[in-house]
This record gives structure tokens, C-alpha cells and sequence, in this order.
């Protein structure tokens, strides 16, 4: 999971204080959970899917399918 967090973020160009912000939060508690130090609330993974345009499922890597189609 915490691969799939960075590179999503990655991916839409943002850095850690950027998701961060979005989701109302410090850049160190979005960094935990990141880093799988800390595990995600639903609503906060609920939340990085919609932001994201992906799937609860392939954040926590139960599939493989970034399209949440």
C-alpha cells in the first residue's frame, strides 16, 4: 500500500504537503501513512481514491487495477 500512495502521488505531480493540505492535515501525519507507519482511516482512503480517480482496492492492494472502472 505505502508504494501505491507515493506513486500516485507521484504520478499527479504533488508533493507530500499538497495531499497533505488537501486532506486537512500535517505533512507529517500524510507521511505516515505513506510510509506505512500508520494505518489510513476509511473516510482518508475513501477520500485519496476520489482524489486519485482510483479505487479503494488498489490503494490497499487488494487488485492490481489502477482503473477503479
Amino acid at each position: 500500500m505505502r508504494y501505491r500512495l507515493r506513486d500516485l502521488r507521484e504520478d499527479a505531480g504533488l508533493n507530500q504537503t499538497q495531499v497533505a493540505k488537501f486532506l486537512g492535515m500535517s505533512q507529517t501525519g500524510y507521511s505516515k501513512y505513506e510510509n506505512g507507519e500508520n494505518d489510513i482511516p476509511t473516510q482518508v482512503l475513501i477520500k485519496l481514491a476520489g482524489f486519485y480517480k482510483t479505487s479503494t482496492d488498489y490503494i490497499l492492494g487488494i487488485s492490481d487495477r489502477r482503473d477503479p472502472g
